[in-house]
């Protein structure tokens, strides 16, 4: 019956779109609203518009916000002279669910990966050489997933700022190989940033 209902296709068609949502799901989801008071849509609906307005990459580190800067980046308690190189923001929250890290972040959004075309700059390698080079920046601990490409991205960052006079060092393997930090444990995440190595 749904599917000769258009604008409940739509919806649903709508929230298909989502990564890692499947077509029932989706019909799902667009049940639930159906469900909710018009009130209550309104202010979804809202949400999703502001949360696309107002959300921006961190012109610093690349992490989300609505602000000028991120809430790590402006906060003055943190370290700075200490980075941690990630793939994504999914990255960087799970890290702070930790609490262990006292310094900063920079936020590549991707990994090396030559067999997908995608070449230092298409991600925010530049960015995170400039930021190194500055002179304050004692330590970069690369946090990339333990896969091939998190691999090949930690070795290309390593050989550029080793030469600068920085110490680079590598999350130890606590975490599984293969597997992204979005899903390790906050025990286990713990365990690798305190048991990093140099590269």
């Amino acid at each position: 019956m749904a599917d000769y209902i258009e604008s409940l296709q739509k919806l649903s068609e709508q929230f298909g779109r989502l990564q890692g949502v499947g077509r029932k799901s989706a019909m799902r989801m667009a049940f639930s609203v159906l469900e909710m008071e018009e009130s209550a849509v309104e202010e979804f609906a809202r949400a999703l518009i502001e949360a696309k307005q107002l959300i921006h990459e961190c012109p610093i580190c690349g992490n989300l916000t609505d602000k000028e800067e991120c809430s790590v980046c402006s906060d003055l308690s943190r370290d700075r002279g200490l980075i941690c190189v990630v793939e994504d923001v999914k990255a960087v929250m799970s890290i702070e669910k930790v609490r262990e890290f006292k310094g900063v972040y920079h936020v590549l959004h991707g990994v090396i990966s030559p067999i997908n075309g995608i070449t230092p700059d298409k991600i925010r390698f530049r960015e995170l050489i400039e930021r190194a080079g500055d002179g304050s920046v004692r330590e970069v601990i690369i946090a990339t997933n333990p896969t091939p490409d998190g691999e090949v991205t930690a070795g290309y960052i390593s050989k550029y700022l080793k030469p600068l006079g920085v110490k680079v060092t590598r999350l130890a393997y606590g975490v599984p190989v293969g597997s992204d930090l979005e899903y390790a444990d906050e025990v286990t995440l713990g365990r690798a940033i305190e048991g990093r190595r140099d590269v």
